[in-house]
């Protein structure tokens, strides 16, 4: 059959190794013997993987045993302190960047606003905060795994290239070979909302799923989406573009730019647009200024007419988003990320309730738990991945 072919023997230590390691990462303290009956897989496998894991620095012996009669059994964990990662979101008004162990602890972050007009400007910003965050006193004696990186727009993950970097100035950037060169360690480059999906998958709201979706509504909306516990690219590496999704027939056959369809209407940016132009249809004296969405979602809890009929109004935006995602993707949960996000108490329940009836099999929706560590969060998934020979099964089918 076409596309078909035989696993090499390295390819499926490959998968055994990833399989021992999200399970050791999922459910650690576990025995080996534990492993082997969860994964149908032999004892000697279990052996031979979890001791070249031990090796690698990945995974320790958990102080306490297990004991069921007769030999107690040690017990195997991710070794967390032992190891750190460096994770950073690029954007064009800001740089995010934190250091955190393999359990998901921040031991430092910094926030850059305003890091340089220019591409070379940025990019001089970018490797600074990075060696401030790896001075950090609490990185002594630890293993700095690597590096992780998540870019706005398109990013080609295999090559570490920043293709349509927003705001950012970096066309067809070379952002994994320059950094591996400048700082000297493994370097991973994605998308950053797909690293925010990780960042929940591994540590937030999606700790125990397998198939979830993670919506960014900030100045733009984009989605991240896991199935079967990998992200889901696409054949370009731009699946999760949700932001040019076409509200309604009157979007078709229109060009749009930088910015898509939905995101004129139901982004930050377009939140407020929107807002000005209601306000200046109905000549609202004194009307806000609005510099940010916040604002309009504020008016509307204190029950402003305008303000009432925008959320509204994105309401519907963000319900066609949602219900369009779960009738694809058919997610155990879609969670909200971003600085809209914020305003979760007047978005969450309207959205189900308008999705309710409309769609066979509504998704549990809620907030992300990690806000803006989500992206940084991300990169210690990504960086474990790429670093640890990481694959899985269906890769190969």
């Amino acid at each position: 059959m076409p596309g078909l072919r035989t696993i090499s023997s390295s390819e499926m230590r490959s998968i055994n190794k990833s399989a021992i390691l999200d399970l050791i990462r999922k459910e650690g303290p576990v025995s080996r013997t534990a492993i082997g009956k969860q994964l149908k897989v032999s004892l000697p496998t279990v052996m031979r993987v979890t001791d070249a894991l031990v090796d690698e620095g990945l995974v320790c012996a958990d102080p306490a045993t297990e004991w069921t009669g007769g030999r107690r059994r040690p017990l195997l964990r991710l070794d967390f302190d032992a190891n750190a990662v460096v994770g950073v979101e690029l954007k064009g008004t800001h740089l995010f960047g934190a250091v955190s162990n393999l359990g998901g602890r921040t031991l430092e972050e910094v926030r850059l606003p305003n890091p340089g007009r220019t591409a070379e400007e940025r990019y001089a910003c970018l490797v600074d905060m990075v060696k401030s965050l790896l001075g950090n006193p609490g990185l002594s004696g630890k293993h700095v795994r690597g590096i992780g990186i998540g870019a706005p727009g398109v990013t080609l993950h295999q090559d570490g290239v920043v293709t349509q970097g927003a705001g950012l100035g970096w066309p067809d950037y070379p952002m994994r070979d320059r950094l591996t060169r400048d700082l000297g360690l493994p370097v991973t480059v994605e998308n950053d909302i797909n690293l925010a999906a990780l960042g929940e998958l591994w540590f937030g709201a999606g700790q125990a799923c397998t198939n979830m979706a993670l919506i960014s509504i900030g100045a733009g909306i984009g989605a991240g989406i896991v199935i079967d516990g990998m992200l889901y690219r696409g054949s370009h590496e731009a699946a999760g573009e949700v932001g040019y999704l076409l509200p309604d027939r009157s979007h078709l056959g229109r060009e749009y730019g930088a910015f898509g369809a939905l995101e004129t209407l139901a982004s930050g940016r377009g939140i407020v647009e929107r807002s000005r132009r209601l306000l200046q249809e109905m000549n609202v004296p004194d009307g806000p200024t609005l510099n940010g969405a916040e604002e309009v979602f504020q008016a509307a809890r204190v029950g402003q007419k305008w303000a009432l009929e925008i959320v509204n109004e994105t309401v519907d935006y963000l319900a066609i988003l949602v219900g369009a995602i779960a009738s694809i993707v058919d997610p155990e949960v879609i969670i909200l990320h971003g600085g809209v996000s914020r305003s979760s108490d007047l978005l969450l329940e309207p959205i189900m309730m308008r999705l309710a009836r409309a769609i066979p099999v509504p998704p549990r929706l809620v907030k992300s738990e990690l806000g803006q560590r989500a992206v940084a969060l991300g990169a210690v998934a990504s960086v474990i991945r790429f670093t640890s020979d990481y694959t899985v099964a269906h890769e190969w089918t």
